[in-house]
C-alpha cells in the first residue's frame, strides 16, 4: 500500500513526489512515457526562479533525480483507470493493479492536432509537435510552425537558427505569447509571419514535400516546405477518469488552488486542472499543495481511526 500514488512524471508530478518523499511518505509515480512531460520540448528555460538559464530536458532530468534519489519510486505504464474503496484508492494500467491511500493526477496535456488527414501517417516524416526534438533534421530546410503561442515563438527562434526559412502560419491576427518573443522573432531576417490563415493541406511523397495554406478570404496558395511542427494547444489527459473525477466542458478537472477533486483523496496537480496560467512554476506550485493536502488527507484518516478506550 503506497501513501501517495502520482500519476504522471512531467513538472507537478516529479515535484510532488520530492515533497512526498520529504515528509517520509511511501510514493509510487505512474508514467506512461518518460519523466519531464511537455517542458523537455523547451529548448530555453528562463522563467524558473533561480534558474537562469536551461533546457527543458536538463531541468526535468535533474528533478526527476532529485525525487528519485528521495526515495520515490517510478513504474513506466499508463494508468487507464482509479477505483475508489473508502479508505484507499486502486489506480490500474493494462499490466497491473496499484493501492494507494490518496491519489494525485498529474497527467499534464498532449499536443492538439491540425485534424488533417494525412497527419497522424505523417508524424516523424515531416510533421513533428516538437521543434527541439526533430528541428536538427530540418536544418538548412524551410520549415513552417503552426500556432500564436509561447510554444509557437519559442519554435520559431530555435528553428531559425538552423533552418534556412522558418514561416509562422497564424490563423488569427493577435498573438496569445509574451511580447518579448514576438519582438525577436519579427527582427529574424529568415522568418515569415503569415496571418489570418491555416494549414488546409499537408502535400506529401513518401515525405512532406509542401503545405497548402488558407487565409480568412478563402484564398488558398501553396507553400513549400520539409517540415511543419505543429504548435496549437494542449488537451488534457482526463479521459480515462472522467467517470470519476468532475471534468469541465473543456475535460480540464475542476479544482481550485487547493487541488482537491470532487472524491476526498484524490488531488489534481499541472496543466490537466482548471486554472488561468499554465507554466512550470505554476505546475511545481500545484505538485507541492497537492502533496500538502495529501499529506493532511493521510494524516486526518489515521487520527480518526485512532480509539482511546478508559
Amino acid at each position: 500500500m503506497y501513501d501517495i500514488i502520482i500519476i504522471g512524471a512531467g513538472p507537478a508530478g516529479l515535484t510532488a513526489a520530492i515533497y512526498g518523499r520529504r515528509a517520509n511518505k511511501k510514493v509510487l509515480v505512474l508514467e506512461a512515457l518518460t519523466y519531464g512531460g511537455q517542458i523537455i520540448t523547451a529548448s530555453v528555460v528562463d522563467n524558473y526562479p533561480m534558474v537562469e538559464h536551461t533546457t527543458g530536458v536538463d531541468w526535468a532530468t535533474k528533478t526527476y533525480e532529485q525525487a528519485k534519489n528521495l526515495g520515490a519510486e517510478f513504474i513506466f505504464e499508463k494508468a487507464i483507470d482509479i477505483e475508489e474503496h473508502n479508505t484507499y484508492k486502486v489506480v490500474k494500467t493494462p499490466k497491473n493493479s496499484y493501492e494507494g491511500k490518496t491519489v494525485i493526477i498529474a497527467t499534464g496535456a498532449e499536443n492538439r492536432k491540425l485534424g488533417l488527414p494525412n497527419e497522424d501517417e505523417l508524424v516523424g516524416r515531416g510533421v513533428s509537435y516538437c521543434a527541439t526534438c526533430d528541428g536538427m533534421f530540418y536544418r538548412g530546410k524551410d520549415v513552417a510552425v503552426i500556432g500564436g503561442g509561447n510554444t509557437a515563438l519559442e519554435a520559431v527562434l530555435y528553428l531559425s537558427t538552423i533552418a534556412n526559412k522558418v514561416y509562422l502560419i497564424h490563423r488569427r491576427d493577435d498573438f496569445k505569447c509574451d511580447e518579448t518573443l514576438l519582438t525577436d522573432a519579427k527582427k529574424r531576417s529568415n522568418v515569415e509571419i503569415i496571418l489570418n490563415t491555416s494549414v488546409s493541406k499537408l502535400n506529401a511523397n513518401e515525405v512532406l514535400e509542401s503545405i497548402d495554406v488558407t487565409d480568412n478570404d478563402k484564398n488558398t496558395w501553396n507553400i513549400p516546405v520539409s517540415a511543419v511542427f505543429v504548435s496549437v494547444g494542449r488537451v488534457p489527459e482526463n479521459q480515462n477518469f472522467a467517470k470519476l473525477i468532475n471534468l469541465n466542458e473543456a475535460g480540464y478537472v475542476e479544482a481550485g488552488e487547493d487541488c482537491h477533486t470532487n472524491v476526498p483523496g484524490i488531488f489534481v496537480a499541472g496543466d490537466n486542472r482548471v486554472k488561468t496560467v499554465r507554466q512550470l512554476v505554476t505546475a511545481a506550485s500545484d505538485g507541492a499543495i497537492a502533496t500538502s493536502e495529501a499529506i493532511k488527507y493521510i494524516n486526518k484518516e489515521k487520527d480518526q481511526k485512532v480509539v482511546i478506550k478508559f
